[in-house]
């Protein structure tokens, strides 16, 4: 488990000082993939490397498993990094060696005994599906591959937490879907708690447990990530939010329709059960869904529907109802005069 206690990180100069993380507090659970987005300069870079200490906070607590990274000596941090692995967003592979030797030289410097150097680089390669390109050089490499073989460096020390530093930012949309595959996978199958930032909504969705957004260096939302997806409720979270889930009408839609405009939500299993069919045979109103879309959130279905009832307003009104009852998630958008 990480616990991040009140955390302060300053960067200082003779004329100012700008604080990047502004009195943080989180707390990450063992095993579960956390995402942490904001927009450029949101403070999320400042925090992930204060994790390991690559940026010391100016104050507050990191703890990892119970121990308090803050207070540890150098000797004491060297052996806890260890176990706190981090990929980032250019590789930073070593153009002059092969993968194999790029793999091999991490080990090396966590004085892994030789004898063990070649199956564990022959296990890690398999793991991240480059057994073939053993021998080849990052110039040699996709975009993709590179940072497979970034995660396998990550990985080489058996690390309890793998700290990801916009890991897919470089990646075009295919890649970037294999590469958050491969990153669920390994959580699955090590244990391995994962924490990710980015700006993508999409790649939080793809394979985060809980979020966090971050603004001005503070969390201004955390919970799970479907929870956030179905109801956001700080205007930064929506803006993130509507980047995927984006439900505008035109607006001279909104002045031309004849009956009354309504937007539903459908949480979990109701997503994918025949309310709105329940309502034109229930009551005397006619429909017309103007827009619509089923999102699958970890693996759970989160709708949203546009949609203009017209017909007696005391149908429409027992329409609603039931609506309302039935998903708990109904706003009136505009009614006909």
């Amino acid at each position: 488990m990480i616990e991040i206690r009140n955390l302060v990180k300053e960067y200082k100069s003779k004329k100012q000082t700008v604080i990047g993380v502004d009195n943080v507090s989180v707390t990450i659970q063992k095993g579960e993939i956390f995402g942490i987005v904001g927009y450029s300069g949101a403070g999320k870079s400042s925090l992930i490397r204060c994790l390991n200490l690559l940026e010391k906070p100016t104050s507050g607590e990191i703890r990892i498993d119970g121990v308090d990274l803050t207070n540890l000596s150098s000797k004491e941090l060297r052996l806890a990094r260890q176990k706190t692995s981090m990929i980032f967003q250019h590789f930073h592979l070593i153009k002059s060696k092969t993968v194999y030797d790029n793999l091999a030289f991490a080990l090396k410097a966590a004085k892994i005994s030789k004898s063990k150097i070649k199956p564990r680089v022959t296990e890690l390669l398999d793991m991240v599906g480059l057994s073939d390109k053993a021998n080849a050089y990052p110039a040699q490499l996709s975009g993709g591959q590179k940072q497979r073989v970034g995660i396998a460096r990550a990985l080489a020390n058996n690390p309890s937490v793998l700290l990801c530093d916009e890991a897919t930012s470089a990646l075009d949309p295919n890649t970037t879907k294999s590469i958050l595959k491969l990153l669920k996978k390994i959580n699955q199958e090590l244990g391995l708690t994962i924490v990710l930032i980015t700006h993508e909504m999409e790649v939080v969705k793809e394979i985060c447990d809980r979020m966090a957004v971050m603004q001005d260096g503070r969390i201004v939302e955390e919970g799970s990530v479907y929870n956030l997806f179905a109801q956001p409720k700080q205007p930064l979270t929506k803006q993130f939010i509507e980047s995927i889930l984006q439900f505008e009408l035109p607006s001279h839609l909104l002045h031309t329709r004849k009956g009354k405009l309504i937007k539903i939500q459908f949480k979990g299993s109701i997503a994918e059960e025949s309310v709105v069919s329940e309502v034109f045979q229930k009551y005397k109103v006619q429909g017309n869904i103007l827009h619509g879309k089923i999102e699958y959130i970890q693996e759970i279905p989160l709708g949203i529907f546009i949609m203009e009832l017209i017909g007696d307003s005391s149908e429409i009104e027992a329409a609603i109802s039931y609506i309302t009852a039935r998903t708990q998630s109904l706003e009136v958008l505009h009614h006909a005069a």
